[in-house]
């Protein structure tokens, strides 16, 4: 599985460590599964702040073939970073579940 990572703005070190645990303890289970993961990280509203840290997830399937988009907003980045992979990570459960593979 490889993980892209592409942060727009300024994120702190901590919440792209953060990321990567996240996608790897949600994602570590569909091994063989998922061919690769595209993480948008955007900070919406840049300094003025409110609700604005989104994190964007594209998982590309290999059984089924398909891709799952999923974006969560919140106003800290580590809320839309955990809430985005466990959203992520319940819709290939059940794509992969549907596909009765």
């Amino acid at each position: 599985m490889r993980i892209f990572v592409r942060p727009h703005g300024e994120w702190s070190a901590r919440s792209l460590e953060l990321l990567q645990r996240r996608l790897e303890f949600a994602f570590g289970r569909f091994n063989g599964r998922v061919r690769s993961l595209s993480v948008q990280l955007r900070d919406l509203n840049g300094p003025r702040g409110g609700v604005d840290k989104q994190c964007l997830i594209a998982v590309r399937l290999d059984r089924p073939k398909r891709e799952i988009l999923i974006e969560d907003v919140d106003s800290e980045e580590a809320g839309a970073i955990s809430r985005a992979a466990e959203r992520a990570s319940r819709a290939v459960a059940r794509a992969i579940h549907a596909s009765g593979d």
